[in-house]
């Protein structure tokens, strides 16, 4: 009876998550905030911008529009993986990939963009390159390695782990 009580206490206590994933949309309005305090900054300035400068402010742009995405991806998949299912009602648009990212392909996702993330900031270190010292360029480009290496061994390590057990649920799915 108590490990039926403790059992039930630790289930229930996924929706402690609930409220970090609310969180989470939250963020979304301050990424939408700078988002379009750049976009004004850019309009108004934009006859006294140099070209450059401009593809610094439109990487920016894009970086802010991939973390968007993945505060968004890493909301939905944690919250219908450990918390519930999300209901959408017939007749709404329902995003294809929602309820059937698992953990480790969130995982996977999440590591692509960090990746994707980390190559925007080492190009608008490349467009500044006159102005980057060579030693913090180097170390821009390691840690950026780095995140590639990572996100490539979590895919290996993903298929060898899971590819059997995804095949077959592949094979399921087709009869």
């Amino acid at each position: 009876m108590l490990e039926r009580i403790i059992e039930r206490a630790l289930y229930a206590s996924r929706w402690l998550l609930a409220p970090i994933y609310l969180g989470l949309s939250l963020t979304l309005i301050a990424i939408a905030f700078i988002f379009f305090h750049e976009v004004y900054h850019l309009f108004s300035h934009i006859l006294e911008t140099a070209e450059s400068d401009m593809v610094l402010m439109i990487l920016s742009l894009i970086d802010l529009s991939l973390v968007a995405s993945l505060v968004v991806m890493v909301m939905f998949a944690g919250y219908e993986n450990f918390v519930s299912r999300i209901d959408v009602r017939e007749g709404d648009d329902k995003l294809d990939w929602l309820g059937k990212l698992d953990s480790g392909t969130l995982k996977l996702k999440v590591a692509a963009s960090i990746v994707a993330i980390s190559s925007i900031h080492l190009l608008k270190e490349f467009v500044n390159i006159p102005h980057v010292p060579n030693d913090k360029l180097m170390w821009y480009v390691i840690i950026h390695l780095t995140f590639v290496v990572s996100a490539l061994l979590m895919g290996v390590l993903d298929r060898m782990s899971f590819a059997s057990h995804r095949d077959h649920g592949d094979k399921d799915d087709a009869h």
